[in-house]
């Protein structure tokens, strides 16, 4: 994940490279890597993603009413797919307890990153002069982090209750930004500005690196608006990766892993764009899909930061997010 729409924050402590402990527990990636494995194993799969208007509005935190942005909205989207949340209203532990709300028994967290600054100082000789200088190296890492949907809270007392189902009816009210059409016509707006060349007709959608050149079937062949659009994301996302733009390795063959890591790029990067237009993110075979993923997370847990990384830069190319700010506290 880029970090350049998310504010870093420093451990608030530097030490020195001696000073620093060695940690034998899971790392931010293994833990968060486990919670969507979990996830995406689980045998109950809804077939689809719910469109925009079922969804009520971008994920924002219920405390603060802050959007969660990055790659976030990714983790959240997912989540939110894989529990069957329609709700996009979420809260950190801490955070809940503040105002009297627990989980409710037996419902589980969706994990979400949250960047740090590290720093820590070393010693090294300056060239120029011979003398021994110290210098402060840094390095962002991401800290995995457990928000809960507000459907899952319950207050500790009737008046935290009350208290409770106030806040969610007041974010529940906040208006969405265009009605329904209008929302389609700006997402096909955003994507018909796309300047990499799409030829409408034929049996499949597909994207020519060699081209630089992107095929969709007809449009009135789909089902509806939203799912052309969502197509027409996701093909567009793999041209982000040509080597004009952003460069990703695209000449995996089918079957091979960096095949699979571009598709996923590429599908995730849609969910994104979808996301960011308001538009409804239909993924038809995602269950056997997510699957899959699930099986190259476990062999290359690392991959997970790249992916996200690799699908934010395509959807920042495509649909910008807009009011970038500070990430949400959980």
């Amino acid at each position: 994940m880029t970090a350049t729409a998310t504010k870093p924050r420093t451990t608030g402590k530097t030490t020195t490279r001696k000073a620093r402990k060695t940690y034998d527990g899971p790392t931010a990636e293994e833990l968060l890597v486990a919670d969507l494995i979990a996830l995406m194993e689980s045998s109950e799969l809804p077939p689809w993603r719910r469109e925009w208007a079922g969804q009520q509005g971008e994920h924002r935190n219920l405390d603060t009413g802050k959007p969660y942005r990055g790659a976030n909205p990714i983790l959240l989207e997912l989540g939110s797919m894989l529990r069957g949340h329609t709700l996009p209203l979420w809260i950190g532990g801490a955070q809940a307890k503040a105002h009297g709300w627990w989980p409710r028994k037996g419902c589980k967290s969706v994990r979400i990153v949250r960047p740090q600054l590290n720093r820590y100082e070393d010693e090294a000789q300056n060239i120029q002069t011979g003398q021994a200088e110290t210098v402060t190296r840094q390095w962002v890492s991401f800290k995995p982090v457990a928000v809960f949907n507000a459907v899952d809270l319950v207050g500790t007392d009737e008046a935290a209750e009350e208290a409770l189902q106030a806040r969610i009816r007041e974010a529940i009210g906040q208006p969405l930004q265009l009605e329904p059409q209008a929302r389609l016509e700006a997402a096909e707006a955003v994507l018909e500005a796309w300047p990499v060349p799409t030829t409408w007709g034929g049996a499949m959608a597909c994207y020519s690196p060699d081209l630089d050149q992107i095929r969709m079937p007809a449009a009135e062949v789909f089902t509806t608006r939203e799912a052309m659009a969502a197509t027409w994301a996701h093909e567009q996302a793999h041209s982000t990766g040509h080597s004009s733009r952003l460069d990703r390795n695209m000449r995996g063959g089918m079957g091979s892993k960096l095949y699979a890591q571009e598709e996923l790029v590429a599908e995730l990067a849609a969910v994104l764009i979808a996301y960011r237009l308001q538009i409804g993110c239909q993924l038809e075979n995602h269950a056997a899909y997510l699957k899959n993923w699930a099986e190259l997370l476990k062999e290359e847990p690392k991959t997970l930061f790249k992916v996200l990384s690799d699908a934010r830069k395509a959807a920042d190319l495509i649909a910008p997010e807009e009011n970038q700010g500070e990430e949400v506290e959980a």
